[in-house]
């Protein structure tokens, strides 16, 4: 039968064939390349769909940027904190020089005029930072995180970029132990920079120092600065330790009660610089040396 040998019709629909679809393409391709170049005509077509795709651009490369943007940031603030710990390192190798320089230049008038050179110690230490404080809370102590194995040692004394901290008292293997000058048993010697005088400041607790054993006529006033005298043969001489706040004198009294205000920052925590052992002082002479010029040697008797 005929109808048996019908062909049922395709599945989908074909068009033209491929090859004719891409001569066309290039074709159109080509025209458009020839007339623009010619003509310019496409700039308005290329603007507008640089125009939409802008935005679209840039949405896409946020993550990136802001990736990149972190990423420097947190490299800068990393430079900044090294930066920042290696000023204070240095400020505090420094402050002993800098500390010392007001009473340095008083002193170097005075030999001048003395027509004398003498060759001055330089300050070294260790920097270390303040951990916590003690427990006693009658004690002002401070502990410190250089021990046995930085070199620490007792009687070391410790300032900061002020002036004076106070002195090593114990020490560990990794840590260390700072008596502060505000401490009610611990003593300074100072000299007082405008006159000259000396004495011993004390601590009182609760931040105060007091200058003691001066004369209630003595020539001191408020704001005078009280530095290391060094006769005490710790402390080199010529760093800050307070300034006088306050004076009381009364007649019934040989001596005037002075008040004075610590320049370092004792009750803060930060870190101090551990100064070097100082260099012992020369053996205190015989006292028969002193006496007529005797020299010790044996004294014959006149016979007759």
């Amino acid at each position: 039968m005929a109808g048996t040998h019908h062909t049922p019709p395709p599945f989908f629909k074909r068009g033209p064939a491929p090859l004719a679809l891409l001569t066309f393409y290039l074709a159109l391709s080509l025209a458009l390349f020839v007339i623009d170049l010619r003509l310019q005509s496409l700039d308005p077509l290329r603007q507008l769909v640089a125009a939409v795709t802008d935005p679209v651009q840039r949405v896409a490369q946020m993550p990136g940027g802001l990736v990149d943007h972190a990423k420097d940031y947190l490299r800068g603030l990393d430079d900044l904190l090294s930066e920042n710990a290696q000023l204070k390192q240095t400020q505090l190798r420094l402050a002993p020089d800098l500390a010392r320089l007001e009473h340095l230049e008083t002193e170097n008038d005075r030999l001048r005029k003395l027509l004398a050179v003498k060759e001055r110690e330089k300050a070294q230490g260790e920097v270390a930072q303040i951990m916590y404080t003690a427990r006693d809370p009658f004690s002002h102590r401070v502990v410190i995180d250089k021990g046995q194995q930085s070199g620490i040692t007792a009687g070391q004394p410790a300032i900061d970029e002020a002036g004076v901290v106070g002195q090593v008292t114990r020490v560990f293997p990794f840590s260390a132990e700072i008596t502060l000058i505000t401490d009610k048993d611990q003593a300074v010697p100072v000299q007082v920079v405008r006159s000259g005088q000396r004495s011993v400041v004390f601590g009182l607790g609760g931040g105060q120092l007091e200058l003691r054993y001066l004369p209630a006529n003595a020539d001191i006033k408020e704001g005078d600065l009280l530095v290391t005298s060094g006769l005490d043969g710790i402390f080199l001489p010529g760093f800050p330790v307070a300034r006088v706040s306050s004076i009381e004198r009364e007649n019934s009294y040989a001596f005037a009660r002075i008040r004075c205000e610590p320049l370092a920052a004792v009750e803060n925590f930060g870190e101090v610089l551990v100064l070097a052992p100082r260099q012992p002082l020369p053996p205190r002479p015989p006292e028969s040396a002193g006496r007529g010029g005797n020299t010790g040697a044996p004294v014959k008797e006149d016979k007759k």
